[in-house]
């Protein structure tokens, strides 16, 4: 009888699993689904706040205000003024001549992408009338930094020395005045506020964020201007000569005296020629001879040899380094040259 009934136990068993096999094979397939998808879900969906964020990220990055700026002073004080807060080009590279620069196809796409193009003005930029016109960007922004600037319009006395070269790169026509506001820390303030109104203009959403960057950098220049003053009162009406037409208003501003000798040849000089340009540095009485950076011109160091002066290296500002903060030690060591020379 026991055994009958385990017999029947086992047949009952048996029965059980069989109805349960199915749905056991059911359960089991449809967990494995479950767990597919849960994978293919973490594989499509961010996993981190980070990661959700990157698409918006860059999203606002693309929404940046496009600048194109001329030369390096203009990149300067534009990228001082915008921060972080625009992305801002240079079409000339440093060192290159401002005067002389032809625009390139790549020069005429980056202004038709800008929304603003800061430049100097007063005609330097001679290149820009027709580069505008071939961009075709009619929401294009122009900014003349010298906006209401006192402009000197008569440049410094010249000397020639030899024949006239018309080609000389340093032969330039200011006809709208002479360019060079730059090198006046106190004519760049009103530069910064000019490209400040205009960006704020274009891009009132930034508005703090360029007034804030503004009035950091015009402090910074308002100490410059001081250090400048308490400098170079120790020596008034120092008298100097340079072949570029570029520190009047510098020398303005300190009570200095530029006298510009252009058109002086590089090669070939008579003697007549030194003697011209001798002649003229005794007619000043001139205290100081500067070059440029990069700059070697045989009349120049004729000059100083035969004057007994010490022929120093003046910075027009047009190369460089492109962080903002160049310019200021750039004119720093401006500064100590005309120190030195001017005793």
């Amino acid at each position: 009888m026991i055994g009958r009934q385990k017999k029947y136990q086992r047949l009952l068993s048996y029965l059980v699993m069989g109805l349960l096999l199915p749905f056991i094979a059911n359960c089991g397939q449809s967990s494995v689904n479950q767990t597919n998808q849960n994978q293919n879900q973490t594989a499509t969906t961010p996993s981190t706040p980070e990661q959700s964020s990157s698409v918006s990220t860059s999203g606002e990055k693309s929404k940046k205000l496009k600048v194109v700026t001329t030369f390096l002073p203009m990149y300067w004080f534009t990228k001082a003024v915008t921060g972080d807060a625009a992305d801002v080009e240079i079409l000339i590279p440093p060192g290159s001549e401002v005067h002389d620069f032809q625009a390139k196809p790549d020069d005429v796409q980056a202004i038709a992408n800008a929304s603003v193009l800061v430049k100097n003005g007063l005609g330097l930029e001679a290149f820009l009338q027709d580069t505008i016109k071939n961009a075709q960007n009619p929401k294009l922004l122009e900014i003349d930094a010298s906006k209401g600037i006192d402009i000197l319009k008569e440049i410094s006395p010249v000397e020639k020395a030899g024949k006239k070269d018309e080609d000389h790169d340093h032969n330039h026509n200011h006809a709208e005045g002479n360019p060079h506001v730059w090198l006046d820390p106190v004519l760049v303030k009103q530069q910064v506020t000019n490209i400040k109104e205009g960006l704020i203009a274009k891009d009132p959403e930034n508005k703090a964020t360029y007034e804030a960057n503004a009035a950091a950098y015009i402090k910074e220049l308002d100490n410059l201007n001081s250090e400048f003053q308490q400098t170079l009162q120790k020596t008034p009406k120092c008298t100097f000569i340079t072949f570029h037409d570029a520190y009047p208003y510098l020398a303005k501003r300190y009570n200095l005296k530029q006298v510009a000798v252009v058109e002086i040849p590089e090669d070939q000089l008579a003697p007549t020629d030194v003697k011209n340009a001798i002649d003229a540095v005794k007619k000043y009485k001139v205290k100081a001879l500067f070059s440029e950076p990069g700059v070697d011109n045989k009349l120049l160091t004729s000059l100083a040899k035969d004057l007994n002066l010490t022929l120093r290296e003046l910075d027009s500002l047009e190369n460089g380094d492109t962080n903002p903060q160049d310019y200021f030690q750039a004119m720093k060591a401006n500064l100590q040259i005309l120190e030195t020379a001017c005793r």
